[in-house]
């Protein structure tokens, strides 16, 4: 390793990160120059070794914390409704992979909830048992004021219900909501609840080389209120570049997915990336991708900054 690139490592592990406030993160986003931002995949879950962390449950305040001393951008994280109604952070519709109980979430108490303990990292039965809790959304608002955005993916039909609650917390300028648009939605930034916060959009096609998805992204961009950014699903390579000449021209910052084996096929997810980081994060970065989800946060973390100085 050159002394240099070093020298910038040794730097960037010894210190901890200046970490952007959420309203700054936010206009890097939208500004065709804020260079790349990271989203951590459920909170930042795996175990981070140069920063000596070990694995924390998905979805968890630790995951969140850990986020934070990372350096992460964004923590997304996944938004579900109890059986006497509380918001809580769950991804699955059941309990079982990341607890010690069993069952569906909307069959659950707020307090049968609470009194489940979460699972190390992604959970199984195998994973061990943690002192962390189910966090309510309230919960998860609070703790990343000031600290980090927090991008909710709302897994049941209970949009109106989690902006309400983003804003009664204060925290419309410190958060993302997303959801899915076809060929045939009207613009979506611009209708209730979506224009009350920052909103991104998720095209989806019923092709499955997604032609149609840059069309998406401009009936979608053409609204009267734009979204914060375009999330592409999964689509092949060849599509890419098309999808990335309508959004450059749309002024749309991208969003991609590296998860498992990544949402680009053909180029590979963050097992790839771990090994040859420019040749997905790097690949990506270069073609104007600008936003990118992972479950590597720390491994994305320490390239963009090798990528900067360089």
């Amino acid at each position: 390793m050159q002394r240099p690139l070093m020298v910038l490592i040794l730097a960037w592990l010894g210190c901890s990160p200046a970490h952007a406030s959420p309203a700054d993160t936010l206009r890097r986003i939208r500004d065709p120059q804020g260079g790349l931002i990271v989203i951590a995949h459920r909170g930042c879950h795996e175990a981070a070794p140069l920063h000596h962390l070990s694995a924390t449950p998905e979805n968890s305040p630790a995951a969140l914390r850990q986020c934070v001393a990372l350096g992460a951008d964004v923590m997304e994280t996944d938004v579900r409704r109890s059986r006497d109604g509380h918001l809580v952070i769950m991804h699955d519709d059941r309990v079982d992979r990341t607890t010690d109980g069993s069952g569906k979430v909307a069959d659950l108490s707020l307090a049968q909830l609470k009194a489940l303990r979460l699972r190390q990292d992604e959970g199984g039965a195998a994973a061990p048992l943690t002192d962390q809790r189910i966090a309510t959304l309230d919960e998860l608002l609070a703790l990343a004021k000031e600290r980090i955005v927090l991008n909710l993916d709302v897994k049941d039909a209970i949009y109106g219900e989690v902006v309400d609650a983003v804003r009664r917390a204060g925290a419309q300028d410190r958060v993302i909501v997303k959801t899915f648009a076809g060929i045939a939605s009207v613009p979506l930034a611009a209708i209730p609840p979506y224009d009350r916060v920052p909103f991104v959009v998720i095209p989806i096609s019923a092709d499955p080389a997604a032609v149609d998805v840059p069309q998406i992204v401009e009936r979608q961009m053409n609204g009267n209120v734009k979204p914060l950014a375009v999330e592409l699903p999964l689509l092949p390579l060849a599509t890419l570049p098309l999808v990335m000449d309508r959004a450059k021209a749309m002024a749309a910052p991208i969003w991609v997915n590296t998860l498992f084996k990544g949402f680009v096929t053909g180029m590979g997810g963050d097992p790839e990336a771990r090994r040859d980081p420019d040749g997905v994060w790097g690949r990506l970065a270069d073609m104007g991708v600008r936003l990118i989800q992972t479950d590597a946060v720390e491994a994305l973390v320490r390239y963009r900054a090798e990528r900067h100085h360089r």
